[in-house]
């Protein structure tokens, strides 16, 4: 076998995917490693079928595969067949019960899950919010695909955070993309259900759907001065995008995730230097931009 790994991502759609391709590249290239980057267009099926042309390869196969589920369904059945050609499997931002298992039956394969806590990042923006309004208010929430874990688990740790708070939550679901994300506001705005309503923040699940959920407020003139000046929070942190717009206000703050494709390519690269397995989890630490203690009620 090559020393070849392959990197599936959920797309390319956001400046989040961008600092895991550029990562990933870099990682790579410190251990020698020759990558397969694969966008799949925010489609599951379509993501599947890329993987398993690499598992059903004939010839040499990749040494490992990394990937970022679009959706959980159907990644315990690939992880199972890569497993079972021989090829390692790291899961990135995924909740995969069935890894300890798999290591077991293939103790000789680096079989893990990365990435950082979604449920702790979604408390994280929480508090951002009981910070920002602790009299109570409306927020405005812009939430990824259902279809998508992360997503899933990010309104989990929200929810779990406001509990108990005077704080309730306006949920809609957009696509990771700031496009998307003024689309689904603009329509929003034209229904009844707005009318006579106050927003007294935004709060999105990257800082892509903040970007554009702000477009469509500032492109709406009459919800702009309704509304005024909202603060506005994001998720990624990437710190030439989101950590930026929070330093030219354009955002209040954003919950830092660092890329997983290098700390995952870095398990990797040890495992085909030297052996080393890596852990069954491995968790990437987060952190607020700017620090919660310098986050003041509005």
């Amino acid at each position: 076998m090559s020393d070849k790994v392959v990197v599936a991502l959920p797309d390319q759609s956001n400046e989040f995917q961008h600092l895991q391709m550029d990562d990933a590249r870099a990682v790579a290239a410190r251990y020698g490693i020759e990558i397969d980057l694969l966008d799949a267009d925010r489609n599951a099926v379509l993501q599947i079928q890329q993987i398993f042309k690499y598992i059903h390869a004939q010839g040499q196969k990749p040494r490992a595969v990394i990937v970022e589920p679009v959706a959980i369904e159907g990644m315990e059945r690939l992880t199972q067949k890569a497993a079972a050609a021989g090829i390692g499997v790291g899961l990135l931002n995924t909740a995969a019960p069935y890894i300890d298992s798999l290591r077991r039956q293939y103790p000789q394969l680096p079989v893990f899950a990365l990435g950082s806590d979604q449920v702790e990042i979604g408390r994280m923006q929480a508090r951002h919010m009981r910070l920002l309004l602790p009299a109570g208010g409306t927020v405005l929430y812009l939430q990824g695909p259902t279809s998508a874990g992360v997503a899933r688990e990010r309104l989990s740790g929200t929810q779990e955070v406001l509990a108990g708070s005077a704080i309730t939550m306006v949920v809609l679901e957009a696509l990771w993309t700031e496009e998307s994300a003024d689309q689904v506001v603009r329509k929003w705005l034209r229904l009844k259900t707005t009318e006579g309503l106050r927003i007294d923040a935004v709060a999105c699940q990257d800082d892509a759907m903040a970007r554009g959920a702000r477009r469509a407020f500032e492109g709406t003139p009459e919800i702009a001065r309704q509304w005024g000046a909202v603060p506005y929070l994001g998720i990624d942190g990437v710190p030439s995008v989101g950590q930026r717009m929070v330093k030219d206000g354009l955002m209040t703050a954003t919950v830092v995730m660092p890329s997983n494709t290098g700390p995952a390519l870095d398990a990797i690269g040890r495992w085909l230097r030297s052996g080393t397995m890596p852990a069954a989890s491995i968790r990437v630490p987060i952190s607020s931009f700017p620090p919660e203690e310098q986050l003041r009620p509005r």
